[in-house]
């Protein structure tokens, strides 16, 4: 396995582990088993927080992998990456605000929003998980620069 595929490989894990963390967590809610629910619920935020390190890192120093599958597909391609990308901006911003409503105890709105945070996450876990296989296993891609290098005129 190579630099190219290893991180990505680690990053999808984390998020895939988050997600189903999450999974967890909720069922632990509903059985009202709350301190459960909220060392796992951590654990899936601390599962995501690795996640976006292991992405970002990937990003600045390594470079992202560029599609590799047929051009027909490509504008189909972008736009479910485009969505996945929104999507887990989206996901990750209720996630922070979920957590917060949890530790500031406010739990009316926390339930209210958790579900919705909770069904968004695994969303973007699945569409993660999509946008790896298309671009590590049936479509493998070329590899850009690495971000610092674009910057920076670098190699």
């Amino acid at each position: 396995m190579s630099i190219y595929t290893l991180f990505p490989t680690i990053s999808t894990t984390f998020i895939v582990i988050s997600a189903v963390l999450v999974a967890i967590g909720w069922n632990l809610a509903i059985k009202r088993r709350l301190d459960a629910h909220k060392k796992v619920m951590l654990a899936g935020a601390v599962f995501a927080t690795l996640f976006f390190i292991v992405y970002s890192s990937r990003t600045i120093f390594v470079g992202n992998t560029v599609w590799g599958g047929p051009d027909s597909l490509e504008p189909y391609y972008r736009v479910f990456l485009i969505f996945h990308i929104v999507l887990a901006t989206v996901a990750a911003v209720f996630g922070i605000s979920t957590l917060v409503l949890g530790f500031k105890e406010r739990f009316a709105k926390h339930r209210k929003i958790g579900r919705v945070t909770s069904i968004m996450w695994f969303f973007t876990a699945v569409t993660g998980v999509a946008v790896y296989v298309l671009l590590y296993v049936m479509y493998p891609g070329g590899h850009t620069k690495p971000m610092l290098d674009a910057i920076f005129g670098l190699s």
